[in-house]
């Protein structure tokens, strides 16, 4: 968790990890380069720089969209997932390169301003086939640097959560105006197949794992509880692993019920950063760390430890033997809950 609001906050994890952005990147468009022109030597630097942007920053979106479910699905792609948002301004550089060399190579030798020429070059709006594909990527790099814009946490805490989550849900929109961008200009224009397969694959991939998450996670909303005395049986106390949690759905909200030292205590699942479920996290230095980005929580009250505010709310456990069962009803965020001993 950071404190302050820095410019960026680099850590020895997070250097690496730009590092190996910035090398993949490197090497993605050398060897691009070298394959077009060993195929095709008579491809223009401008048409080069353009395609080999163009698709980079297609990979990386896919990449990007397929990383939260991978790390749903197996926390070994946690890392990854942790600092997300530079591979986002990243793959956003890449796609601005490539508009960028698209708008001037199309647009800017021209007598109107250049943006006014995406919009007005072609008129046929009506048409499928022959519609205005350029514009579509242009809006789509709009949405794309709104959130590279926003990405850092001085938005997050401004913004509130949820505003800034629903704000960044708008790459699903990015994504599919550049589906349509691309499609369409491969009808209008030469397009490279590998990019129109990079494309394909990629749907295909995306749409799978997110169907493959949603289906793990309807499991836990479909689950019932059997009631007893306005109390709800949950689980084994064996089937909580050590200082980890396991997810229940409580009257429509997700809550975690964690297991350490001896102790069970359970609070909502959402963490106030970016909504990241606790309960895939687990308890370090006596913590509940998030999973996502770290942020930490105390067990028996859902309050982040000094200095640092976030709160979430928290709920009553009991024990009959070794089954656990949960008061349905939360307390307010950040209360003080007796954990319950076994």
């Amino acid at each position: 968790m950071g404190l302050d609001y820095q410019l960026v906050l680099w850590n020895k994890h997070k250097k690496t990890y730009d590092k190996i952005i910035a090398f993949s990147m490197l090497l993605y468009i050398i060897l691009f380069a070298v394959i077009t022109l060993v195929f095709n030597a008579e491809t223009s630097i401008e048409t080069l720089v353009i395609r080999a942007f163009g698709s980079l920053a297609i990979i990386m979106l896919h990449i990007i969209l397929v990383i939260g479910p991978l790390a749903r699905l197996n926390s070994n792609f946690l890392p990854i997932l942790y600092n997300r948002r530079h591979l986002g301004v990243s793959m956003f550089i890449a796609a601005l390169i490539h508009g960028g060399f698209s708008i001037f190579q199309f647009h800017a030798l021209g007598d109107v301003n250049p943006i006014y020429s995406v919009f007005t070059s072609n008129m046929d709006y009506a048409s499928l086939t022959n519609f205005p594909f350029q514009v579509l990527g242009f809006l789509a790099l709009l949405i794309l640097f709104v959130m590279a814009s926003t990405s850092h946490d001085f938005f997050l805490g401004n913004l509130s959560a949820k505003v800034w989550k629903r704000l960044h849900m708008l790459v699903y929109v990015a994504y599919a105006l550049i589906i349509a961008h691309v499609f369409l200009g491969a009808f209008q224009q030469e397009t490279s197949v590998f990019t129109i397969g990079i494309l394909v694959i990629g749907f295909v991939i995306v749409v799978s794992l997110h169907l493959i998450t949603a289906f793990k996670e309807g499991k836990i909303d479909a689950a019932k509880a059997e009631e007893k005395e306005g109390w709800l049986k949950v689980c084994d106390i064996s089937e909580i692993e050590e200082d980890r949690a396991k997810i229940f759905t409580v009257e429509n909200e997700r809550v975690a019920i964690f297991k350490y030292d001896g102790k069970l205590s359970a609070i909502h699942n959402v963490c106030k950063h970016q909504g990241g479920p606790l309960g895939e996290g687990k308890i370090i230095d006596g913590c509940i760390t998030c999973p996502w980005h770290g942020y930490q929580y105390l067990p028996g009250n859902g309050q982040s430890p000094p200095p640092f505010t976030e709160k979430v709310a928290t709920y009553a456990l009991k024990l009959q033997g070794e089954m656990i069962y949960i008061n349905p009803d939360a307390f307010n965020e950040g209360t003080e809950v007796e954990p319950c001993n076994y």
